[in-house]
């Protein structure tokens, strides 16, 4: 039985909120995978794509032209709130299907862009704090889709890097990793050398 984006959603929520739960207040500084981002901005970055994709879900504009500091209080506890609000609103009937208001997108790619950000980004945050991390396996084919899609605009855009070569019998997901400009065998420590 095929899952649905909500469902998917769902899945990868669960491991990303266990990524972000498990970052140290030291680890802030720490550089990730993605070469603009340290581990504070990675963390904001994400939790404006979890607000944001919310208004999406409800054919809503959503506003990234700035990333607001989310890092304060119980924040951790925030970004798992913050998660189950996102699937909330990828559950709704029909939020799945049409045109997205805020991004003029078909809203299913909207949805499956949410699922990326939740699922590279965990491994981003994973890798820059020294964690393995894997992802439901459930959600890499609808990944592979989005990525094949959009892979040429996301260049375009300096949103994904020039792929990297991985070998022909690599691991679904470190493939995936490659295509969108992420070395998968990154890590921190050679990282901060």
């Amino acid at each position: 039985m095929t899952e649905t984006i909500s469902e998917l959603l769902r899945d990868a929520s669960r491991e990303a909120v266990a990524v972000v739960g498990g970052i140290a207040d030291d680890d802030m500084r720490l550089p990730t995978p993605c070469d603009d981002y340290e581990v504070r901005d990675l963390l904001n970055h994400l939790f404006q794509v979890v607000v944001n994709f919310q208004a999406l879900a409800a054919k809503e504009s959503a506003d990234f032209s700035t990333t607001p500091d989310r890092l304060h209080g119980d924040w951790r506890t925030e970004f798992e709130a913050e998660t189950a609000r996102l699937v909330a609103a990828w559950s709704v009937p029909g939020a799945d299907e049409g045109i997205s208001g805020g991004m003029g997108l078909p809203s299913g790619i909207v949805a499956r862009m949410a699922l990326l950000d939740l699922t590279v980004h965990a491994w981003d945050l994973a890798r820059a704090t020294g964690r393995d991390y894997t992802p439901p396996p459930q959600v890499i084919p609808a990944l592979n889709e989005l990525v094949d899609t959009m892979a040429a605009t996301a260049r375009k855009m300096n949103v994904f890097a020039a792929p990297v070569p991985t070998a022909e019998d690599a691991p679904a997901f470190e493939t995936l990793l490659a295509h969108t400009g992420r070395d998968p065998r990154w890590n921190a420590a050679a990282a901060t050398r």
